[in-house]
């Protein structure tokens, strides 16, 4: 057994089972794929593949238990690595950020132009997603740090820390009669809705809010781009469901929004990463930044 053999087992779960594409990626023919994998499996004892002919098409039971090992040893190879390279230099690196459009427009600028300044030689990669591919997107070491509101609690194997709060609004035009008077469920079930897809940006607060009732929802419109929300409603398409801080005042002029924190339950937005991988100082310092973004923008929502 070797450290060529266990990147194999990690580069055929990598590319489905298929040898010649994990051939590809290791450099090698496919023959001696096939040949590693017999050695391995005889050293072994058993096999860890189910095979129709030369074709493998399954992990068996070992097969299995065996992957969740190579898993944690490629992150160890992953985690010297960076420990290595961080205590080398710990000003330059990269940063893979797996976020939702939301996020990525209305929260970070701030911080990552105040994290920019400090850390000039760190590379920012930004990756647009719904919330289940971000977490994907940890999983398979192709995002250092997550920061959504859908999804994250849900998964063991993450650090979970808060980040902020926040609260939908209903955005609609001046003339809409929504624009002015008590805003109810009632109210605003009785129009059309534009809002979130499912799985994003506090959606399933907006459907818990009206479970107890018996409101129906009339959704005509779901996209996971605040924008194209916003767009439908200047169509006079319904009612703008969407993340309270994406509204802005300036470039919105045209809409009213109205604030709904008495009838939505707050969503809350969060930082994950996965518990056993290494972050490199920088990476550390770049959560720190978004803390204390969060703790302004909570700030500025009392009014202080």
């Amino acid at each position: 057994m070797n450290l060529s053999q266990i990147e194999l087992l990690r580069v055929l779960q990598e590319t489905n089972l298929n040898l010649s594409k994990a051939a590809e990626k290791m450099h090698i023919v496919q023959s001696a794929v096939s040949r590693q994998l017999q050695l391995f499996e005889a050293e072994l004892g058993s096999p860890l593949f189910e095979r129709q002919g030369k074709k493998l098409v399954g992990i068996t039971p070992l097969g299995l238990r065996i992957m969740d090992e190579v898993a944690s040893i490629n992150m160890a190879k992953k985690n010297i690595q960076a420990i290595a390279a961080d205590f080398l230099d710990s000003n330059h690196g990269t940063i893979h950020i797996a976020t939702t459009h939301t996020q990525a427009k209305f929260f970070l600028p701030k911080p990552i132009m105040r994290f920019r300044e400090k850390y000039p030689g760190v590379r920012i990669y930004m990756v647009e997603a719904s919330p289940e591919q971000l977490i994907n997107q940890l999983h398979t070491r192709k995002a250092d740090i997550a920061i959504c509101t859908e999804r994250v609690a849900e998964e063991p194997d993450l650090v979970i820390r808060p980040c902020y709060s926040w609260h939908h609004a209903a955005v609609i035009p001046k003339d809409h009669p929504l624009a002015s008077g008590d805003i109810s469920l009632e109210r605003l079930a009785s129009y059309p809705i534009l809002t979130y897809s499912f799985g994003y940006t506090g959606r399933s607060n907006i459907e818990s809010a009206f479970k107890n009732t018996d409101l129906k929802l009339d959704i005509t419109l779901a996209a996971a781009d605040t924008d194209v929300i916003k767009t439908y409603v200047r169509l006079g398409m319904g009612v703008g469901l969407i993340a309270g801080m994406a509204y802005d005042a300036d470039i919105d002029q045209d809409l009213v929004a109205r604030d709904l924190s008495h009838l939505i339950p707050k969503s809350s937005t969060k930082i994950a990463y996965l518990k056993h991988n290494y972050l490199p100082l920088y990476s550390q310092h770049f959560i720190d930044e978004l803390v204390v973004a969060a703790g302004e923008m909570e700030l500025e929502r009392r009014g202080i």
